[in-house]
């Protein structure tokens, strides 16, 4: 399989310019082989909303721009994240996975971070379960920034039986951590290895670059593979497509050498 990491900077507010960013992410993805492309949390509308939240809101089975999405998934499956407004009218921090022309998943994100310089459980309804799914490509599940931070979240996706884990971020820089590594960057580089090694499955781990409103945001996307192992990670802060190829076989090779 071969995954391509949308490391992006959508532009606050503007559906319209991150649709455009989608599609021609997605067309080059599908050029270089990719067969999904996984974009960041909130990568249709950027991060720091606050009041633009039910203007920016979309219904998925009745959005334009979801259906256009969808009709770029009979090319390449696309994993992205969006405000969705619910049929009682809450707003949710979602992810949808997007597969043959259709939404096979919607992931609402349920830890939502209220403290320091984040707000989301004012803007946000908050989920309310974790399930993984079937797709073309396998078994999957996806977390949404804060969540990969519970392991009981982890976990009931791996007991759910996930072979892939998609983790949507707009994770912020903050500090230097050892050499010239960024801290934030190092920290979800042990958190997903930890994660993949003891759940045995891969993370696919996905954070935007860019400035909102003086927040920058860092990148450093990679996959961490069953075996806790990365291959050669994107950047820290600049945008890129970064593709990926994994091997089918890791999950049960790892599970056996576990067991």
């Amino acid at each position: 399989m071969r995954v391509a990491l949308a490391q992006v900077a959508p532009v606050l507010g503007n559906t319209e310019a991150n649709l455009r960013m989608h599609r021609e992410a997605a067309r080059e993805a599908a050029a270089a082989g990719a067969d999904l492309i996984v974009f960041p949390e909130l990568s249709l509308t950027g991060y720091l909303l606050q009041d633009l939240v039910p203007k920016l809101a979309l219904s998925p089975g009745r959005s334009p721009e979801v259906h256009e999405l969808c009709r770029l998934s009979r090319r390449i499956a696309i994993a992205f994240g969006l405000v969705e407004e619910s049929e009682d009218h809450r707003f949710y921090n979602s992810g949808l996975f997007l597969a043959g022309g259709r939404i096979l998943h919607r992931h609402r994100k349920v830890y939502l971070p209220t403290y320091g310089m984040f707000d989301e459980g004012r803007d946000f309804a908050a989920g309310d379960r974790f399930s993984a799914f079937d797709t073309p490509l396998g078994r999957f599940g996806i977390l949404i920034c804060e969540d990969a931070w519970h392991p009981s979240a982890t976990y009931i996706l791996a007991r759910d039986g996930a072979d892939y884990l998609l983790v949507l971020s707009s994770g912020p820089s903050r500090g230097v951590g050892s050499g010239r590594e960024l801290a934030r960057i190092t920290d979800w580089v042990e958190l997903c290895r930890v994660t993949a090694r003891f759940q045995t499955l891969f993370v696919r781990y996905v954070n935007r670059v860019g400035v909102e409103d003086g927040l920058h945001f860092s990148g450093g996307s990679f996959v961490a593979d069953p075996f806790g192992e990365l291959g050669r990670r994107a950047p820290a802060l600049k945008e890129r497509i970064h593709v990926v190829s994994l091997p089918r076989g890791a999950p049960r090779r790892a599970r056996g050498r576990m067991g």
